[in-house]
């Protein structure tokens, strides 16, 4: 079954959904007879001793996590911090613990950790077991003094001191635990997280939860072919184009271009797409994609490609939400 088809099941209890609810159910008691174990100490959590920043969701797929995980990054480098980021590191070809390295390719470290690496100029390390990836990122570098786990909600095995969870326009969509639904966790986990971060509109609240506001934001393009060129979505306009993404909700990206006033031909791929050959459009313009779609290009396509990237703005200050809970942790 295709996640296509998954997805297009989710927005509604139909009877796919109905189909699926035995499993999800089951799914659910997994869950939560996991949980009950962390919190009975019978699982045990491994402590770092610096604090660790959770960032995740309890929806699959992307709500804007990666965005925001930059955004902490370099929002905490600026406030005289040494973060490093722990990813998994989906897509890639293996589960090892890696640090991405200049060169390294989205194969190797997964398109998330490479964009990461890329944006927020922090170290990253890949790997299933976030713990394995958080020591190493730390024997590696020393002077790191705060973890930020991109994707770790769920990975209860590293014990975390700030939960962020990042919630899009799409909600919980029916409500549903996986496969019948979206949901990886039961909505009342998001009464236990230090903060809500609303991408876009959207209306998850937690009562006794704090609350910001994030907004992506992006309007100049970049040529991928590292000829040093950018443009405005003005000077893409009347062209023919062809608007490719692989990301959690590709119509979030259309939809954007939408508001920069481009008419595309839109191409939308599962989250995490290994792009070949025949994805890519030979007649038109010119392409536009993401950035995290562009990490796994080829160089030699037969149309121009133009990159947006996109930056987080956050409403209130969560730097400083964050800082202060960092500073007020006692030692470990």
């Amino acid at each position: 079954m295709s996640v296509a088809v998954l997805t297009d099941a989710w927005r509604s209890r139909g009877p796919l959904a109905w189909l699926l609810l035995p499993v999800g159910l089951l799914f659910f008691a997994i869950v939560a007879v996991r949980r009950r174990l962390y919190r009975a100490g019978l699982l045990k959590s491994t402590t770092l001793p610096v604090p660790v920043v959770v960032v995740g969701n309890i929806t699959a797929g992307g709500a804007g996590k990666t965005p925001l995980t930059i955004w902490l990054a370099r929002a905490l480098q600026a406030a005289g911090r040494h973060p490093g980021v722990v990813s998994r590191g989906h897509g890639r070809d293996d589960d090892a613990v890696r640090e991405v390295g200049a060169g390294a390719t989205a194969a190797e470290v997964g398109d998330e950790p490479l964009l990461i690496h890329r944006r927020a100029g922090c170290p990253v390390v890949v790997g299933r077991d976030r713990v394995a990836a958080a020591v190493a990122l730390l024997a590696a570098h020393p002077e790191c003094d705060v973890i930020v786990a991109d994707d770790g909600l769920q990975h209860y095995r590293l014990a975390r001191d700030i939960e962020l969870v990042v919630c899009d326009a799409r909600g919980v969509m029916n409500g549903w635990p996986l496969p019948a639904g979206p949901l990886r966790e039961p909505v009342s986990r998001l009464r236990e997280a230090d903060a809500l971060v609303l991408n876009g509109c959207c209306s998850a609240v937690a009562h006794g939860v704090a609350v910001f506001r994030m907004d992506l934001e992006g309007a100049r393009f970049h040529r991928l072919d590292g000829r040093a060129q950018s443009c405005t979505a003005a000077e893409l306009a009347g062209k023919r184009l062809h608007a490719l993404a692989g990301i959690g909700d590709p119509a979030r990206f259309f939809a954007h271009l939408e508001e920069l006033g481009l008419s595309c031909e839109t191409h939308a791929f599962p989250d995490h797409h290994r792009y070949a050959g025949a994805d890519f459009p030979r007649e038109g313009d010119a392409i536009v994609t993401t950035e995290k779609d562009a990490v796994k290009f080829p160089p030699d396509l037969a149309l121009p490609v133009w990159v947006l990237p996109v930056a987080a703005r956050l409403e209130p200050d969560l730097a400083q939400f964050v800082v202060e809970r960092i500073d007020g942790r006692p030692p470990a």
